[in-house]
């Protein structure tokens, strides 16, 4: 499985971006997805997560309200929807798969990474 996040840029505080996060494999509407970030210097640290069919939903209490995780499994992708983006939301945002169809926000509890792709947010 390869995931093969994109989207990323600089942004001011209040914009909005989208990240996309493709992935590879006849599999991917079998199991839930997540999004995390890694600011320098910081831990890799729960964004968002999405289950297998996009009905269950998971988001990071700093995130609430601004972004929006979803999923088109006919595209195998999934997305990131960031508004009112702030500078402490500057970090390379990492997609990730889940080992199951059930959303988690450990993670340690996620088998397949993607590359990354750099937010940076100005004030």
């Amino acid at each position: 499985v390869q995931l093969q996040a994109c989207g990323g840029g600089l942004v001011q505080a209040g914009g909005s971006l989208r990240l996309s996060c493709a992935a590879s494999g006849r599999t991917f509407s079998l199991y839930a997805m997540g999004w995390f970030r890694q600011a320098p210097g910081k831990e890799r640290e729960f964004v968002a997560a999405i289950n297998w069919s996009g009905g269950s939903l998971g988001y990071a209490d700093s995130v609430k309200g601004r972004f929006t995780i979803s999923r088109d499994n006919t595209k195998n992708t999934v997305y990131l929807q960031m508004n009112s983006l702030r500078p402490e939301d500057t970090a390379v945002y990492y997609c990730a798969r889940a080992p199951t169809s059930s959303t988690y926000s450990r993670a340690s509890s996620y088998d397949y990474w993607g590359q990354g792709t750099l937010v940076t947010v100005s004030s």
